[in-house]
């Protein structure tokens, strides 16, 4: 049986590779954002551990009182989106015993409740991401009628976790995971690595948290820089050559507001997914890669 900490350890290494890589308009060890600092977002890591492993807690019960650890450390939104994605992972791991990940994981969100969501709602009212908006059905200002599946999925156009657990971790398993993996075999640099799957899910996936708060207005503009950066990454062989492009990307993006937050969630959730997959089947074809560390998007609100 794998301890609650080894699945710690997984989920902070996890979160903290989403600073050490420079993604460009995300807060990172490179460059503060959006009123954060990557301080922060380690803290929020070693503050919610904990809960997303907690083998006696639910689903949503995990997600929660993530979260409101989170808040508790650091005052504000820096992860839930990525407690979001990563808590039905752990818990694939630790209740479904036979299978893959992708199989697991469906498993547990088949299986997810109306208290689930109503943790989760909880989570969501508490963290206060950007640009939530309301709804006329199942908005999350009320109690849920349905599971949390289920409420995912009428959310699935607007809000690209959602959508994720909709269709089980698309976006993770069919483009980002295949990504990072070609990517640590070229480099054999986790952060290197982290920053091309960023790159190849911005580039194709519309990030909804910059949507929410700027709808189309700069989605042509994101998409010719990353197809921009995704070239120059084709033609590098070390992070120090494709420094100078991101460092002006990044500022474009900081000096607009743009905040791709979705996007890197959805990052942190392949690098765990990756590991865990590893774990259950490590002699399956692919690695994790090594970044020398050993330590969304529902909005990632400023720290004021």
């Amino acid at each position: 049986m794998i301890s609650s900490q080894a699945l710690q350890h997984f989920y902070v290494q996890a979160c903290a590779l989403d600073v050490e890589a420079f993604k460009p308009g995300n807060v990172s060890v490179y460059s503060p954002g959006h009123g954060m600092h990557a301080d922060q977002f380690y803290l929020s890591a070693q503050a919610s551990a904990p809960y997303v492993s907690d083998p006696n807690r639910s689903l949503g019960e995990r997600i929660y009182l993530a979260v409101e650890a989170t808040h508790h450390a650091v005052g504000c939104n820096t992860n839930l989106g990525i407690v979001l994605l990563s808590v039905p992972l752990i818990k694939a791991v630790q209740d479904v015993h036979t299978g893959q990940m992708r199989g697991r994981l469906r498993r547990i969100l088949e299986a997810s409740t109306r208290k689930d969501a109503a943790w989760v709602y909880r989570a969501i009212r508490l963290a206060n991401p950007g640009g939530l908006g309301q709804v006329a059905s199942e908005d999350v200002s009320r109690e849920p009628s349905l599971t949390l599946l289920e409420v995912m999925r009428l959310a699935k156009d607007y809000d690209r976790i959602a959508f994720n657990y909709a269709f089980f971790y698309q976006d993770i398993y069919e483009l980002a995971i295949p990504r990072y993996h070609d990517a640590v075999s070229r480099w054999g640099d986790e952060r290197l690595a982290v920053v091309a799957t960023f790159v190849a899910l911005l580039r194709r996936i519309p990030d909804t948290h910059v949507r929410r708060k700027f709808g189309w207005r700069y989605q042509e503009m994101i998409q010719a820089r990353m197809a921009q950066l995704e070239k120059a990454l084709t033609q590098a062989d070390e992070l120090e050559q494709v420094l100078p492009e991101i460092w002006k990307i990044d500022q474009e993006f900081k000096d607009k507001g743009i905040n791709p937050g979705t996007t890197a969630d959805m990052v942190v959730a392949t690098l765990l997914a990756a590991r865990l997959e590893q774990l259950i089947s490590p002699k399956r074809p692919g690695r994790a890669g090594t970044a020398g560390s050993v330590w969304l998007d529902w909005g990632r609100q400023p720290c004021l």
